[in-house]
């Protein structure tokens, strides 16, 4: 039944008039590499928004098990953990975005919901504290109690985006690499400056020959799966993704510009009898 309800989710066209709004102005104010980097979580190396969401999740878990269970005594912890919660749900929500910008389709009508759900949980627990400061300290639990309500059920929207959706996932690791020299390609079929995808099994692997050296990457982009090889390759040997931007250097697959936060694996070359030999680089 849950399942049903969020493949309707995904399917409302409706939500796409605030989506598509929505996702320009979180570009728009995401637009410098540093802020996209800094939200995506590219400088941990892992998704922010799921490590950030543990604390406000957190914090309204045991402040609800003491409203519950602690009765007036347990009132004001109850709303120190509201109010702790409501401050870490801002990085939160903004990590979010930033993941949810980049997303389409089906996948992003689910998360406007996702979304929606986190601010307005947020909204209830700020409300609740003011209602708390006022003496309405019963009206505060109730507005405690639905917004933890939602969410919980913006929880499990975001669970079906990483779990069965592969949001934030890398896209690579399901994939066995080529780990001993593998031909991939004719010496002469590998042009300068110019992206080519080359296939070692079912792998597919991004070459690039610039100055006499070939590079290799894997072709699918750890972000979201795209094909590198559509890209483009400036001068800091920098291979930009088609589909969101995120940018990988060639020397060594590390990731320059989010929102792609694992590198790209790469490979290690050699020309031997006119073919391109490629392994996996540990």
């Amino acid at each position: 039944m849950l399942r049903r309800t969020v493949h309707r989710l995904g399917a409302l066209e409706a939500l796409d008039t605030v989506a598509v709004r929505l996702g320009g102005l979180v570009h728009r104010a995401l637009a410098g590499d540093r802020l996209k980097n800094l939200a995506s979580g590219t400088w941990l190396g892992h998704p922010l928004h799921p490590v950030l969401s543990d604390l406000p999740i957190g914090c309204w878990s045991c402040g609800i098990a003491l409203d519950t269970l602690g009765g007036e005594s347990g009132r004001r912890g109850a709303e120190l953990l509201a109010a702790a919660g409501a401050v870490t749900a801002v990085p939160t929500l903004v990590s979010g975005f930033a993941d949810w910008s980049d997303t389409n389709d089906a996948d992003r009508r689910v998360g406007v919901v996702h979304a929606a759900s986190g601010v307005a949980a947020l909204s209830l627990y700020a409300t609740s504290l003011a209602a708390g400061v006022a003496g309405a300290h019963r009206v505060a639990r109730g507005m405690r109690v639905v917004g933890f309500g939602l969410a919980a059920a913006g929880g499990y929207l975001g669970g079906h985006l990483t779990f069965s959706r592969g949001i934030g996932v890398d896209h690579t690791v399901f994939e066995e690499a080529p780990g001993h020299w593998t031909r991939v390609a004719r010496d002469e079929e590998l042009a300068e400056g110019r992206p080519v995808c080359a296939v070692a099994g079912r792998y597919d692997i991004l070459l690039y020959r610039t100055d006499g050296t070939v590079h290799a990457l894997a072709n699918r982009c750890t972000h979201a799966g795209a094909p590198l090889d559509e890209g483009t390759v400036d001068a800091d040997l920098q291979v930009t993704c088609p589909w969101h931007g995120s940018r990988f250097r060639l020397g060594d697959g590390s990731v320059a510009r989010g929102p792609a936060t694992a590198p790209q694996p790469v490979f290690e070359t050699r020309v031997r009898n006119g073919s391109v030999e490629v392994r996996l680089r540990h």
